[in-house]
């Protein structure tokens, strides 16, 4: 019983060490949980790396949308320890030109995703320490060469794994290129003439919330307080989508129900709701990098 004791604390001793010296992964794809592309990606990393955490960030960002994706990288990686890798595979341009990479951050975390936009947010909040073009001859799955249409599965869950397991070095992904990432132009928040401009990037998905990307500095620039009541207008592609005057509050049970209201969203960014209810839904709101927002007294 004594040997079975020590044996048994050597494996668990092993294992633990194994796993804290390995960054976890953290996967986002638009593939949703139908089928076995998500489980298809694990495998390739555990088969890869054993020991490594492997864990969700999403699979459902609306299929195609490279902005939902680029957004959801900005909102969830400041929570994660640096050093973490992020596969995000939203990769409409799959087996065209488009550049597979790994970016590293001024910070110290990992991105692996098709260079297409996707690291929009990611390097402008995070900043590009340096951009790597994954040379896919060297990193590609065993046995994939024939394959065009899962790059997420063959190269970016390959690659992430091997970096993870520490078989390859960053500076061993391949070629090294300029410190700048394809972009998706939007609507960044300013203050102007008493009024402030800023892009609607997501929704509340569950509940129909409005999220802005107006941060509290900004929005604190109208001097605004709990009570008052705030001009709000909605564009897409210029075009006026909804105008109304709404209550700047702290939650939402301070407006009647199906009332709606103006609060400070868990990642601090003005948001639009409605008690109980579902704005989006209500007024017919969307959102994306062509959806913006204008907020006055």
């Amino acid at each position: 019983m004594k040997y079975f004791s020590f044996i048994f604390l050597i494996a668990v001793t092993f294992f633990s060490c194994s796993a804290d010296n390995t960054p976890a992964i953290v996967i986002q794809t638009d593939f949703g949980l139908k089928d076995g592309a998500v489980a298809e990606m694990k495998g390739v990393i555990f088969k890869e790396t054993p020991y490594t955490r492997v864990f969700d960030l999403t699979h459902e960002i609306p299929v195609y949308n490279i902005w939902e994706a680029a957004y959801r990288l900005q909102q969830t990686a400041p929570y994660w320890p640096a050093g973490t890798i992020f596969i995000s595979v939203v990769d409409p341009g799959v087996g065209t030109q488009r550049k597979g990479v790994v970016l590293k951050t001024k910070n110290g975390y990992y991105f692996v995703t098709p260079d297409n936009g996707t690291l929009t947010l990611i390097a402008e909040s995070m900043g590009v320490a340096s951009l790597r073009q994954i040379d896919e001859k060297l990193h590609r799955r065993e046995g994939s060469s024939g394959s065009y249409t899962f790059h997420g599965r063959d190269i970016f869950a390959y690659t992430a794994a091997e970096l993870a397991s520490g078989k390859i070095a960053f500076e061993q992904v391949g070629p090294e290129l300029p410190p700048k990432v394809v972009k998706i132009p939007y609507q960044k928040p300013v203050f102007s003439n008493g009024k402030i401009k800023g892009n609607i990037p997501v929704l509340d998905p569950q509940y129909g919330n409005v999220w802005t990307n107006i941060d509290t500095a900004v929005f604190n620039t109208l001097n605004v307080k709990h009570g008052d009541t705030l001009n709000v207008e909605i564009t897409h592609l210029d075009t006026l989508i909804y105008a109304g005057k709404i209550p700047y509050v702290k939650s939402f049970g301070d407006v009647a129900e199906e009332a709606p209201l103006a609060y400070q969203n868990s990642l601090m960014n003005f948001a639009l709701a409605i008690n109980m209810g579902n704005f989006a839904s209500r007024f017919r709101i969307s959102n994306g990098a062509d959806w913006n927002i204008a907020v006055r007294k």
